[in-house]
């Protein structure tokens, strides 16, 4: 993927790029059966559909939980806050276990549709880091992050970018890169507040969306109100054999 000096594909050529690599999507989205063997629960154990990487992905190697600050000026994101619990499970055969020591990235757009460190069309934000970052999974599998629910831009529904990779002394190196997305109902509540008010009404749903079509459905989050915003959880199991 093209990259210097902060510069990405813009949203025009993603499409373009998508239209000559569009039969990539891989997977299944079931349940695993490998089970026997395993002390992890079977509603952790789940293979996803993996989906493309996005032209916004940046490796800037910042471990951090709370993703919502940019580090270059301590700037606050502003938008309903969301609490990102991922569970991710190995499946090796008939076992499936968590996964410790993976890296997990996210990065998403803020609330008015703008990625960071990238130069668009509409925005430059090159240097600023808001909305990005990664942590290792622990003994059990586990991964937290705090961010904001994601705001729209005109030719996506609302999704969140995730990349796990195996640990970097793992015996075989393993990269997984998908989406997660919101329900529309949910979606459309938020909105309704600022600074998600000021893009107006979005134009695409989930069921409109060109990317969320091949499985998208299999990759959603059902989010629970808190009294600070939403928290979700998503399960996903690599095959690893």
């Amino acid at each position: 993927m093209n990259e210097q000096n902060g510069l990405r594909l813009s949203r025009r050529g993603a499409m373009v790029w998508l239209g000559t690599t569009g039969a990539i999507w891989l997977m299944t989205g079931t349940r695993s059966q490998a089970q026997a063997a395993s002390n992890t629960p079977r509603s952790l154990c789940i293979v996803r559909p993996e989906q493309m990487e996005g032209p916004y992905f940046i490796d800037e190697r910042l471990h951090r939980t709370d993703i919502r600050s940019d580090p270059t000026n301590g700037t606050i994101t502003p938008g309903t806050q969301l609490a990102l619990t991922f569970h991710i499970s190995r499946i090796r055969g008939e076992e499936c276990r968590p996964l410790p020591d993976a890296q997990v990235d996210i990065w998403h757009c803020d609330a008015t549709g703008v990625y960071s460190d990238v130069r668009d069309p509409g925005f430059s934000t090159v240097g600023q880091k808001f909305l990005r970052g990664y942590q290792l999974t622990d003994a059990n599998g586990v991964a937290r992050f705090q961010t904001i629910y994601p705001g729209w831009y005109p030719i996506r529904t609302v999704h969140i970018h995730f990349k796990i990779r195996t640990a970097l002394m793992a015996r075989k190196q393993y990269e997984f890169t998908s989406q997660l997305y919101l329900p529309d109902e949910l979606t459309d509540r938020v909105h309704t507040a600022l600074p998600y008010a000021s893009q107006g009404r979005r134009r695409v749903r989930n069921h409109h969306d060109f990317i969320f079509r091949d499985g998208g459905d299999q990759l959603m989050l059902e989010p629970s109100e808190t009294s600070g915003g939403y928290a979700a959880i998503f399960p996903i199991g690599l095959d690893l054999s």
